[in-house]
């Protein structure tokens, strides 16, 4: 037998006698962010203050509004107790981009309102964010771990909310929740492991 193919049949042997014994690592999920091409989430560290300015704008106008509107909300979508740092690094992305999912839907929805002009700029900062963000998110099911714990309970939260909450409501929990998400998860992500 040539010399090339005795090695390639020990080779073969020892990685089949080392995967009935359990030797052979077993792909876990990722400890970090993917290194997928193309996911540059730093530079969203901190938002510049006209970027910020927009927000903040946008949700004044919402408060103003909500003046004239009787509205009773009793559940809270994004509780103070979650966080993303309690979630794996791989998972934040994840998490964060099925909460920007939701918030432009839901700000998306509001711009036919009175609304409308104050919400243009912040619509495109989150579009811009989701863009660059969906970059970072490992695809499901099939090539990426597939969510469980307190992800697969946010996530779950986060559907459910759109079919149970009526829209009031969740323009309300999404406009309260625009400094958290841009301030805490969204530094949080971009900061990756350092994020502790």
């Amino acid at each position: 037998m040539a010399p090339g193919c005795t090695l390639v049949l020990v080779l073969m042997l020892m990685t089949a006698a080392l995967s009935r014994t359990g030797a052979v690592p077993v792909p876990s999920a990722p400890k970090a962010l993917p290194p997928a091409r193309g996911c540059h989430m730093a530079q969203f560290k901190s938002l510049s203050p006209q970027e910020l300015q927009a927000f903040k704008t946008a949700r004044d106008a919402f408060e103003d509004s909500l003046l004239q509107k009787d509205w009773d909300c009793s559940g809270r979508l994004f509780p103070r107790t979650r966080d993303l740092k309690h979630l794996q690094v791989w998972e934040r992305p994840v998490a964060l981009e099925a909460e920007l999912a939701l918030t432009l839907t839901v700000l998306e929805a509001m711009a036919n309102s009175s609304l409308g002009h104050s919400l243009e700029q912040p619509l495109l900062t989150l579009q811009h964010i989701r863009s660059k963000l969906q970059a970072c998110v490992p695809a499901q099911p099939t090539a990426g771990p597939r969510p469980r714990g307190r992800l697969h309970h946010w996530l779950h939260r986060l559907q459910e909310a759109q079919k149970k909450e009526s829209q009031d409501c969740l323009e309300a929990s999404v406009m309260f929740n625009l400094f958290r998400l841009l301030t805490r998860d969204l530094k949080c992500v971009a900061s990756g492991d350092q994020c502790v």
